[in-house]
C-alpha cells in the first residue's frame, strides 16, 4: 500500500533470503498485488474488509526495518533525510488523490457531507485520520452519512505515525548495543520482540473492550510492524529446504485469500485474529522465490502481477473514492458485478497515471534539502482549497444566522401552535440550520465534554446556570434526553435555575440490563450506578429524563415505543430522596436520515406519520406512576397530528434520524416552560 525506502530495482539474489545487504524480492511485489486486490475486491463487491491491509503493515515493518538496519550499519542514517525521502514518495500521490476527490465531492456528494469531507481530507493529508475515525467510532452522535470519502486513509495514517516512531526505536537500540558492546541484532530482536508482545497483548485487550476504537488505534497495530521487523532481522538466518518452501508458499497464499471469507475482519480485528493474514504473509516471504513452476511464487513474480504491485499504493488510494462516487451517482448500496469491474479498471488506470506522475516528483525532489520542500509544496493546493471552501461555508452560515433572529422568518415550533399549515408552509428564506452544518447544531454540552461516550463509565457532571439558583434541575439519560438541553438552558436563564447535565450516549436511566450494538452494555450499567451516586449527593429539585423509548436495541426494536423496564423503580428511588421526576415522552424517529432525504427530495416527501415509531397513546398513560413523577408529552411541538416533518417553521427539526437540532429545541423553550410551570412544582 505504501512505498518505502527499500531497494526498488530487480537484481540478483544470493539465495531465497537476502541478508542486510539488500537484494530485491520480486515475490513481495506480487504479494503487494494480491493484498491490494483483496482490499479493493472486498470493499467493492462484499462491503467488508479482507485482511489485506494487515499484510501492508507487516511488509512496511519488514522493509523499513531492513532499510534502517542497513543504514545504521553503514553509519549513514539521518532521521530528517529518512523522513524527507518518505514524504516525497508518499505525499504527492496522496495529495493528488485528495484534491481530485474533493472536487468530486463538490460535484457528486450531498451538501450535508461537505464539512465532514473537508475535515477528513485534512486528517488524511496530515496522517491522523485513524484517530479522527477512532473518535467518531465511539461517538454515539456520529451521523451515518454513508461511507466517508477518505476513511481508507486510516491505515496510511497508522503507517505515517510508524515512520515517525520506528527510526527512534531502531536508533536507540543500535546506540545502546554499541554503548554496551553487545550484538546489535540480538538487541534489536529483543526490542522488537518486546514491542510485538506488548502491542499484541494491548491489541487483544482493547479489541475485547472496545473493538471500534482498537481497529484504528496505532498502539493496537504496532505489533504487526514489529512482526515484519523481526522477520527482516531473522530471515537471513532461516534456511528452509526448497521442498518445504513450495507448500509453505501455497499455504500462505491460500490462507491469505481465505482470511476475509472465513473471518469477519471488520469486527474481530486487530486482536489475535490479525495473526492470520500477517502469518500468511510471513509464510509467503519465508518461502521466497523457489524457481519451481509449481510454486506460488511462480505466479507472484509474473510481470503483470509485479507491475500491479508496483502501483499498489496508488491503487489503494484511488479504489475507495471511485467506489464512493459510483455509489453516490447510482444510488446503490453496493456495486454490481459489471459496475465493480468498472471501478477496479478505472482505479487501476488512475493508479498507473498517478504512479508515473509521482515518480517524476520523486526525481525532482531527490536530495536531502529538496525532498521535504517538494513534499511540503504539494500540500499547498490542498490547504488552499480546503481553507477557501470552509470560509465560503462559514460565510453562508453567518448570513443565515442573521436571518434567524427574525421569528417571522424562522418561527420553528411556534408555527405548530399558531397556524393551520402544520408548521411547514412556504418561507422565502433557506432552512436553518443549513443541512450542510446540521451535524454541528448539537447541544453545547458535547463541545464542553459533558456527555459521556458509549465506552466511558463515569457519570460526568456539568453545571450550567445560576450560582444561587431558585431551583436545580438535573438532565439525566441518553442522547434523547441530552437533546432537550438547549430548551432547558433557555428556561434556566429565564427562571434563575441551575441546570446539571448527566448524560451518556445510548444509555437509558435504569438499572435494567441494556444492549448496545447487540452486545451487553456493561458500561451503561456502571454509569447508571455512578449517576445515582451523583444524584444522591446533589439532591436536585427535579430530574428531567425520558419516560419512554423508541430505542434501536436497548429494550425494544425500532417502532415499538415502550415504558422501559426499571424506569418506574428508578423513579421511586428518586422519590425516596425527595426528588421529583419529569418523564418526557421519547421523540419520534424517522426511518431515514432527515438531512440526506432533504438533499434529494422535497420536504413533504420526507414526512412520516408519528406512529412510524410512536405508540398510538403514550405508554405512560397505561401505568400507575409514583407520586413524584410528572409525565410530559411534547410530541405536538415536534409533529402535527398525522405527520412528522423534518422542517417545521422553516427550522430543521432533525439533524439525523432521531436527534433534534439545538436551533429547533430553542424555538420550543417558551411552550416547554409554560407546561413545566403549570404541571410541576418548579
Amino acid at each position: 500500500m505504501s512505498k518505502t525506502s527499500a531497494p526498488a530495482r530487480p537484481g540478483p539474489r544470493p539465495g531465497p533470503h537476502p541478508g542486510p545487504g539488500g537484494g530485491h524480492r520480486q515475490e513481495i511485489d506480487g504479494l503487494r498485488a494480491v493484498a491490494v486486490l483483496l482490499v479493493a475486491a472486498y470493499h467493492v463487491w462484499f462491503g467488508r474488509v479482507s485482511g489485506g491491509v494487515d499484510v501492508f503493515l507487516l511488509l512496511t515493518g519488514f522493509l523499513v526495518t531492513g532499510s534502517l538496519v542497513r543504514s545504521a550499519g553503514r553509519g549513514t542514517f539521518r532521521y530528517g533525510a529518512f523522513l524527507g525521502r518518505l514524504a516525497v514518495r508518499l505525499v504527492p500521490a496522496a495529495v493528488l488523490v485528495i484534491v481530485l476527490s474533493l472536487a468530486g465531492a463538490r460535484l457528486l456528494l450531498p451538501e450535508a457531507r461537505w464539512r465532514d469531507t473537508i475535515a477528513e481530507a485534512v486528517a488524511a493529508a496530515f496522517y491522523y485520520q485513524n484517530w479522527h475515525l477512532a473518535l467518531g467510532s465511539v461517538d454515539y452522535l456520529a451521523r451515518d452519512d454513508g461511507m466517508s470519502l477518505f476513511q481508507h486513509f486510516w491505515s496510511l495514517s497508522v503507517q505515517g505515525q510508524f515512520y515517525l516512531l520506528w527510526p527512534v526505536v531502531i536508533g536507540l537500540a543500535v546506540w545502546w548495543a554499541g554503548r554496551k558492546g553487545v550484538s546489535r541484532r540480538r538487541v534489536l530482536v529483543g526490542v522488537l520482540g518486546a514491542v510485538f508482545v506488548l502491542s499484541l497483548a494491548y491489541s487483544v485487550l482493547m479489541t475485547r473492550a472496545d473493538q471500534p476504537w482498537a481497529y484504528f488505534d496505532t498502539g493496537a497495530r504496532l505489533w504487526e510492524f514489529a512482526l515484519g521487523g523481526l522477520l527482516a532481522l531473522l530471515l537471513p538466518h532461516i534456511n528452509t529446504p526448497k521442498a518445504l518452501r513450495i507448500p509453505l508458499g501455497w499455504l500462505g497464499l491460500t490462507a491469505l485469500v481465505l482470511c476475509g471469507v472465513l473471518l469477519q475482519v471488520s469486527t474481530v480485528f486487530p486482536g489475535y485474529a490479525a495473526l492470520w493474514p500477517t502469518l500468511a504473509a510471513v509464510a509467503i516471504v519465508v518461502a521466497g522465490t523457489t524457481g519451481s513452476p509449481w510454486a506460488a511464487d511462480r505466479w507472484l513474480t509474473l510481470r503483470p502481477v509485479r507491475y500491479l504491485g508496483s502501483i499498489s499504493y496508488a491503487l489503494y488510494l484511488w479504489h475507495w473514492p471511485v467506489l464512493v462516487f459510483y455509489l453516490a451517482v447510482t444510488g446503490r448500496d453496493s456495486a454490481t458485478p459489471v459496475g465493480g469491474a468498472a471501478i477496479l479498471a478505472l482505479s487501476t488506470a488512475l493508479a498507473a497515471v498517478t504512479t508515473r506522475l509521482s515518480e517524476r516528483v520523486v526525481e525532482a525532489g531527490r536530495g536531502t534539502v529538496r525532498a521535504p520542500v517538494v513534499a511540503a509544496a504539494c500540500l499547498v493546493p490542498l490547504l488552499l482549497s480546503t481553507s477557501l471552501w470552509t470560509a465560503r461555508l462559514d460565510t453562508q452560515q453567518r448570513q443565515l444566522e442573521e436571518l434567524l433572529a427574525d421569528p417571522a422568518r424562522y418561527p420553528g415550533a411556534a408555527a405548530l401552535l399558531s397556524d393551520d399549515s402544520g408548521g411547514h408552509g412556504d418561507y422565502p428564506d433557506p432552512v436553518h440550520p443549513p443541512p450542510a452544518s446540521a451535524a454541528q447544531d448539537v447541544p453545547v454540552t458535547y463541545e464542553d465534554g459533558c456527555n459521556q461516550s458509549t465506552a466511558g463509565t463515569e457519570a460526568i457532571t456539568c453545571v450550567y446556570g445560576s450560582d444561587d439558583p431558585a431551583r436545580t434541575v438535573a438532565l439525566v439519560g441518553g442522547s434523547h434526553a441530552a437533546h432537550w438541553f438547549p430548551a432547558l438552558e433557555v428556561i434556566a436563564e429565564r427562571r434563575d435555575w441551575r441546570l446539571v447535565n448527566i448524560t451518556k450516549g445510548a444509555c437509558l436511566f435504569t438499572d435494567a440490563p441494556q444492549l448496545y450494538q447487540g452486545e451487553p452494555y456493561t458500561a451503561c450499567a456502571e454509569w447508571n450506578r455512578d449517576a445515582m451516586t451523583e444524584l444522591r449527593s446533589l439532591r436536585p429539585d427535579a430530574v428531567f429524563t425520558t419516560g419512554t423509548t423508541t430505542s434501536l436495541d436497548t429494550t425494544a426494536g425500532f417502532g415499538e415505543e415502550v415504558l422501559v423496564d426499571g424506569y418506574v423503580e428508578r423513579w421511586r428511588e428518586l422519590g425516596a430522596l425527595g426528588i421529583d421526576v419529569i418523564a418526557v415522552r421519547d421523540t419520534p424517529r424517522l426511518p431515514f436520515d432527515a438531512v440526506d432525504c432533504l438533499s434529494g427530495a422535497a420536504q413533504d416527501e420526507c414526512a412520516v406519520p408519528p406512529t412510524e415509531s410512536m405508540a398510538e397513546e403514550s405508554p405512560l398513560e397505561d401505568v400507575e406512576l409514583p407520586g413524584n413523577v410528572t409525565p410530559l408529552d411534547l410530541t405536538d411541538l415536534l409533529c402535527e397530528p398525522d405527520l412528522c416533518h423534518p422542517v417545521v417553521g422553516n427550522v430543521l427539526v432533525y439533524w439525523d434520524a432521531s436527534h433534534i437540532t439545538t436551533t429547533y429545541m430553542r424555538t420550543l423553550a417558551s411552550e416547554l416552560e409554560r407546561r413545566l410551570l403549570v404541571s410541576t412544582s418548579l
